[in-house]
């Protein structure tokens, strides 16, 4: 019980999955966090235990060398993040709930004391999601409910690797750890984009420097040609976001305006089937679209990408140094979020070389 209450004050003052002052909601954190970090073992010990399966083993070798990568490399946090492994059992660790009212694209927000707002609401049991979910769609709320494979608590706890993530690609796998480590080395409460944007420019640039590090110009390669087919994607919603954007904005009555919408979103529909027949997006985005769009998937769409080529831009002035990178990005993080964004807007030039 004492441990459980350590976990509970810690978590009410710091994770960042959403919440208004509900003590059942805070208390399904504290147990999901304390069951993730109670199974969690030293890698180093795994990898050496007879039972471990060579798949397993061959994954979390490569983890270790990542992490130290990220270390001597990227100056990310020195610590015991992603030097455990769990094995939860489940495909995901927690399922996050988005909401958006039937025309806005704006998202509904959940507060925390310290971590600021932010656009989900997080729950370690999928049931708990479920139920959040079915209850704003009654209150006529567009609704995304998705599980999430990782999450970072932002250094208060070792985050360890988890069985939801650990088979990936390597790319994907390293790209998810120096995401997540840099969100431990810089976040700004309450400005989603900027962090994501910056996590996602570490990651983008971490995982050319590892590709090149190991000589594996085959697989970085096959990364450049799957980011290609990302912007073409993220591209299509962006564009289908704009459109709805224009939509809400029109004086139109409820029975008119939901017209539209469907017929807006059913041709968003036809074009990703024609975008995957032309041979522009292949099978990956199947298992994403097959939920369909409404204003709620499509509210973070520009969150995580509008802002990186400013990002880059800092780092090629930079001139692909981290610890000035990152010096940079502290400056800005001491502003305003409008005086932050106008001086990141500033520096916007064409984004740092990436070289195939």
């Amino acid at each position: 019980m004492k441990r459980m209450l350590t976990y509970l004050w810690m978590i009410l003052i710091t994770i960042p999955l959403s919440g208004c002052v509900d003590f059942g909601y805070y208390l399904q954190c504290a147990k999901g966090q304390m069951e993730v970090s109670s199974n969690s073992r030293p890698i180093a010990e795994i990898i050496e235990d007879p039972q471990t399966t060579p798949e397993i083993r061959q994954k979390l070798e490569k983890v270790l060398l990542i992490r130290n990568f990220a270390v001597t490399e990227l100056g990310l946090p020195d610590n015991d993040s992603y030097r455990y492994y769990a094995d939860i059992g489940r495909p995901y660790v927690v399922w996050n709930v988005v909401a958006a009212t039937e025309f806005s694209l704006k998202p509904k927000q959940w507060c925390f004391p310290i971590a600021g707002c932010v656009s989900y609401r997080g729950y370690f049991k999928q049931q708990d999601a479920e139920t959040l979910a079915s209850s704003l769609r009654a209150e006529n709320y567009d609704v995304n409910l998705y599980g999430v494979q990782a999450y970072s608590t932002l250094g208060w706890f070792d985050d360890p690797v988890l069985n939801t993530f650990v088979t990936s690609s390597d790319a994907r796998l390293a790209g998810l750890l120096f995401h997540e480590l840099a969100h431990q080395l810089i976040y700004i409460d309450g400005d989603t984009s900027f962090n994501e944007a910056f996590a996602m420019t570490v990651q983008i640039e971490g995982v050319r420097l590892w590709f090149q590090q190991t000589a594996n110009p085959e697989e970085w390669q096959h990364f450049l040609d799957q980011q290609v087919q990302t912007e073409v994607f993220q591209n299509y919603l962006q564009t289908t976001h704009q459109q709805l954007s224009v939509l809400y904005r029109q004086d139109l009555s409820i029975e008119e305006m939901r017209s539209e919408k469907r017929q807006l979103i059913s041709g968003a529909m036809e074009q990703f089937v024609q975008l995957k027949k032309s041979g522009k997006l292949d099978y990956r985005f199947d298992r994403w679209m097959a939920g369909g769009l409404n204003n709620a998937r499509l509210a973070g769409i520009a969150t995580y990408r509008e802002l990186i080529p400013d990002f880059q831009a800092i780092l090629g002035q930079c001139m692909g140094e981290f610890d000035c990178f990152y010096e940079r990005v502290r400056s800005l993080g001491k502003l305003s979020k409008a005086e932050r964004l106008a001086q990141l807007k500033g520096t916007s030039q064409p984004p740092l070389t990436v070289q195939k």
